[in-house]
């Protein structure tokens, strides 16, 4: 069976944005969405596929999560092939045994302009990397994410997209809850 992941931004982070997994669980099925597992608090909702794009899927999210909720929730959804290929295209494998320091930025479409993250000195930020690679964009932190300005600046870069960013290990479990 395919299935789609749902991949919400900035909820349920720092007493923001409260939707509680339950909640999120009853909204997916209230869109008819069949066999929902919901992942952590943070806004991981993996489902059997709808028969609509991925794009048709996350707007009717955000729809419904305004609707109901009057919260304006950016969702990025990705099927799970894509999710596998997110995964398959890792440009830091070293980085796999330390999940926690892998982290992929999940973005509504390539950005058009990446001018700011070219025009970066990495070694600067050394032993911290980022790819861009399509419309993820993958950072290892080695010495974790809290410690790393190199995350801030890439944050922060203007890309004209809608960006989620979750870690290694629930990148991983996603995948797994896909295939389940």
């Amino acid at each position: 069976m395919s299935r789609q992941i749902a991949l919400l931004r900035g909820i349920n982070v720092g007493g923001h944005n409260s939707f509680p997994k339950a909640r999120q669980l009853a909204l997916a099925e209230s869109l008819g969405f069949e066999d929902v597992s919901v992942l952590l608090q943070t806004g991981n909702i993996v489902f059997a596929d709808p028969g609509t794009r991925p794009e048709e899927t996350a707007q009717a999210i955000e729809d419904r999560i305004s609707a109901e909720l009057g919260l304006s929730v950016p969702v990025m959804v990705r099927t799970r092939d894509e999710l596998a290929a997110t995964i398959a295209a890792n440009p830091f494998p070293q980085a796999v045994p330390e999940p926690k320091s892998l982290h992929v930025t999940f973005l509504s479409a390539v950005p058009a302009d990446t001018a700011q993250l070219d025009a970066l000195d990495l070694a600067a930020f050394a032993p911290d990397q980022f790819r861009l690679v399509g419309r993820e964009l993958y950072l290892w932190c080695p010495h974790g994410i809290g410690r790393s300005k190199l995350a801030g600046v890439v944050s922060r870069a203007p890309l004209g997209v809608t960006a989620t960013a979750r870690n290694w290990n629930t990148v991983t479990k996603l995948l797994a809850l896909a295939d389940a």
